[in-house]
């Protein structure tokens, strides 16, 4: 019997130190698991963040790409503009320095021929070369000549050759001449397809180059080209489309981080920003405006050096045939200035793209003076009588931003909660909650916060370790072991079930106390959850007041900008600063 008793005894240590090892074996087991997941989470990190790199890479060698072709293309496009138009460039600057040697004559016979032989053979179809030839060859007292040389630049362009020596005679002060070579020039064009050129009638009128006559036969042309375009509601909604464009480039940035809260947890964020974005505009419209409106422009102290402004406006400006290469050189310019963004440089470059236009309507020309004076070459002074001009569209696109900014304020806003916590191996995630801000604050935090209760008690409970549900399989062996071994001997066999109910009640106790740990720690993790939810929930609501203050601060501003833009209907129209003296010397004596 003892010899039985010895080798049971040994059965059951053995049983024990398995029990003990299998325990330690779990312990280990879970240890590595949670470093497993911290590791795993880590590399998930790292992997995104990796990925991130690499999309930063790949679109920075992209735009480093786009930077050297567009170089490339720069030199190529140059290389073609000067081989093929190169000698258009003598002639710009030639024009000017012999309008200025006329002020002294020092235009021969010589000089004739010499610009004769040398310009018309270099620029076989360039309007300025004749142009010039007969300039010279008029101040050389050599009609057959210039007729024959009036006649090149007619054919090669008559739009720009009469524009030209319109504005030639009035630097001349043969004022009847020039009023004739422009009527001549008005009634051969079509509103609806205007030349480049013509931002020099805008430039004229600004600076009253044609004197009273000549501003008298512009002002009723340009009012019969207005009426007839404005019979088009197409052209009329195009050109407020363009202010109401110039008005949207005036919107404040984002004020995302003035209401850091508020535009986290409210789905109607992107509406209230836009919203404050474009009533903060008025005040930068204002300031834009009232400082154009309200600039003193220094005029030319003589007559001729404000024609010879608009003539060099004139002559300087591309051929049709450049156009092309200029468009195409400007993209590319616009890729290495964006330093490879081609999106942000096609959006750069249709911003100009006035400037590369072969013709404009009438309307078109006056906003795009308004707008982009530098697109057609026109000056300050000019701009401000465009946007005088373009009242009634800038009147109705800034109108029309205002009511459909207002119209696009949310009714209602809201609060959104939805979040996912990690509690140790588990996650939580808290069903979608949202609340309106048109309820009272106290009635919002307590719906919110009875959510988070509803919600993350049973996830807390699920945690519990199930302590009956372990110990049924403790209860069969003990009491499998007193079955078995209590025929054998009721001593050893309670011995034996008391080590084994010892040891695994250590195992079981461990894993509780476990699991009560983390209980405790998903309790004090989701309470911490749910008060920064009421914080970010009160801090929104705080927000949303502040929000709603300077909104309509912004807002007032409307006011004053609806001022400016009705006083343009009754502001000077821009009388250039010569015609006091046109009138005195073109009066005719008692």
């Amino acid at each position: 019997m003892s010899e039985v008793d010895h080798v049971l005894r040994r059965q059951v240590q053995e049983v024990s130190n398995l029990v003990f090892r299998l325990s330690e074996q779990v312990g280990s087991v879970s240890g590595q698991v949670s470093a497993v997941e911290a590791e795993q989470q880590q590399a998930r990190t790292e992997l995104q963040q990796l990925r991130a790199d690499f999309l930063a890479f790949v679109k920075q060698a992209e735009f480093t790409a786009n930077v050297q072709r567009a170089e490339t293309r720069i030199g190529v496009i140059q290389d073609q503009v000067d081989h093929e138009f190169g000698h258009h460039k003598t002639v710009r600057r030639t024009a000017v320095g012999m309008l200025q040697a006329f002020d002294v004559g020092l235009v021969s016979e010589d000089n004739v021929r010499m610009v004769s032989d040398q310009l018309m053979i270099q620029t076989p179809r360039y309007w300025l070369a004749p142009a010039l030839v007969a300039l010279a060859s008029w101040s050389a007292d050599d009609p057959q000549l210039c007729e024959r040389a009036v006649e090149e630049a007619f054919r090669r362009s008559p739009d720009r050759t009469a524009l030209f020596f319109a504005l030639v005679l009035r630097r001349q002060d043969r004022k009847e001449s020039a009023v004739r070579w422009l009527r001549h020039y008005l009634l051969a064009q079509d509103p609806t397809a205007l030349g480049r050129e013509f931002a020099v009638i805008l430039e004229s009128i600004a600076q009253g180059a044609f004197g009273l006559v000549g501003r008298d036969l512009l002002d009723r042309t340009l009012a019969g080209w207005r009426a007839q375009l404005m019979d088009s509601a197409e052209t009329q909604a195009k050109q407020v489309q363009r202010w109401r464009d110039e008005i949207d480039t005036l919107r404040a940035p984002s004020a995302q981080a003035e209401f850091p809260r508020l535009s986290q947890v409210s789905p109607q964020w992107p509406q209230l920003d836009a919203a404050l974005g474009a009533a903060r505009g008025h005040q930068a419209l204002l300031n834009k405006y009232r400082a154009l409106l309200n600039r003193e422009f220094e005029p030319s102290e003589r007559i001729e050096d404000a024609v010879d402004d608009i003539l060099d406006r004139l002559v300087k400006e591309y051929d049709n045939e450049e156009l092309p290469l200029r468009r195409d050189l400007a993209f590319n310019q616009a890729v290495v200035e964006h330093d490879g963004d081609v999106l942000a440089a096609r959006g750069a470059a249709d911003a100009d793209a006035a400037s590369y236009e072969q013709t404009l309507d009438y309307l078109t020309v006056q906003t795009t003076a308004a707008l982009n004076p530098q697109a057609i070459g026109t000056s300050p002074a000019t701009q401000r009588l465009a946007v005088v001009a373009c009242q009634e569209w800038f009147q109705h696109a800034q109108a029309g931003a205002t009511r459909d900014y207002r119209l696009a304020v949310p009714q209602d806003v809201q609060a959104h909660f939805d979040t996912t916590h990690s509690v140790g191996a588990q996650t939580f995630r808290l069903p979608p909650w949202t609340g309106s801000f048109t309820q009272p604050l106290a009635a919002l935090e307590q719906s919110l916060g009875a959510h988070w209760d509803r919600h993350m008690q049973p996830f807390i409970d699920a945690l519990a370790y199930p302590t009956l549900k372990k110990a049924a399989p403790l209860i069969a062996v003990v009491a499998g072991i007193l079955l078995i071994f209590g025929q054998v001997s009721i001593g050893f066999a309670f011995t034996a079930a008391a080590i084994t109910a010892a040891v695994w009640g250590l195992i079981l106790l461990n894993r509780k106390q476990s699991a009560d740990r983390l209980q405790d720690q998903a309790r004090q993790a989701l309470d911490r959850a749910k008060t920064d939810s009421l914080h970010q929930l009160r801090g929104s609501a705080a927000e949303l007041t502040d929000w709603n203050e300077r909104f309509r601060a912004a807002d007032l501003v409307d006011a004053e900008c609806r001022a400016l833009i009705a006083s343009l209907s009754t502001a000077d129209g821009g009388a250039s600063p010569f015609e006091g003296r046109t009138v005195r010397r073109e009066e005719p004596t008692a």
